[in-house]
């Protein structure tokens, strides 16, 4: 039977290796690579066509919700289960829209991880038990609620890239080499930033980012 192809993105290095050992060494199961940012997990998708991607949601250069976007745009056959220490509401609303199929926390267990990636690999979907069915029922019945799009969902692709760098306290020039761009397509990108979101300064920005956990100051 040929194995589930896995691609691992997470930027902790021990993190990442304790999951590449015990996947490979569950039968059925074939790492085929590792990304420490969401720009590099792209990039590999994009070379090695996984069945499905682990992914950590906060990672450096773009993080993992808009690596899932790009993914499932670019990719849609490459399922994506989000790997995280959060387990609240907000989040799980993110994920979905994303195009994640599954949702499962740091604290699972070993059995609880397997299952999830065999779910997931199929096409189907699979929740952490630690999410309530409270919120599984909002997601299903309250379409409402998934249509509340927070002021960056309108952004272009490129806009919240470069928000994201600009947060993490790049500097345009930096910004220009990391996305292969020039540094005043990284400045209209930047106005055109503020403008959608009435910002005005790079603080502002990085404030922004953070409440909209585009960034955290605190991970793990």
């Amino acid at each position: 039977m040929k194995p589930i192809t896995v691609l691992l993105a997470e930027d902790h290095t021990i993190v990442r290796k304790g999951l590449r050992s015990l996947l490979s060494q569950t039968q059925g199961i074939k790492v085929i690579g590792e990304a420490e940012n969401g720009r590099e997990a792209v990039k590999l998708v994009e070379k090695h066509h996984p069945e499905l991607v682990v992914m950590d949601i906060s990672m450096p250069l773009l993080n993992g919700l808009e690596a899932t976007r790009q993914i499932k745009k670019r990719f849609p056959k490459t399922q994506v289960l989000i790997l995280t220490v959060h387990d609240n509401e907000e989040y799980l609303f993110e994920i979905i829209k994303a195009g994640a199929s599954g949702y499962i926390v740091k604290k699972a267990a070993l059995e609880e991880l397997l299952m999830a990636v065999q779910a997931v690999s199929k096409g189907e979907t699979f929740f952490s038990p630690t999410v309530s069915t409270k919120i599984i029922k909002k997601l299903l019945k309250k379409k409402e609620t998934l249509e509340q799009e927070p002021p960056h969902s309108y952004l272009t692709e490129r806009e919240r890239e470069v928000l994201q760098l600009i947060a993490e306290g790049y500097s345009n020039k930096e910004i220009a080499e990391i996305l292969f761009i020039s540094v005043k397509t990284v400045e209209a990108h930047r106005s055109h930033i503020m403008e959608k979101l009435d910002l005005h300064k790079a603080a502002d920005l990085t404030k922004y980012a953070i409440e909209h956990r585009i960034i955290e100051t605190d991970k793990k």
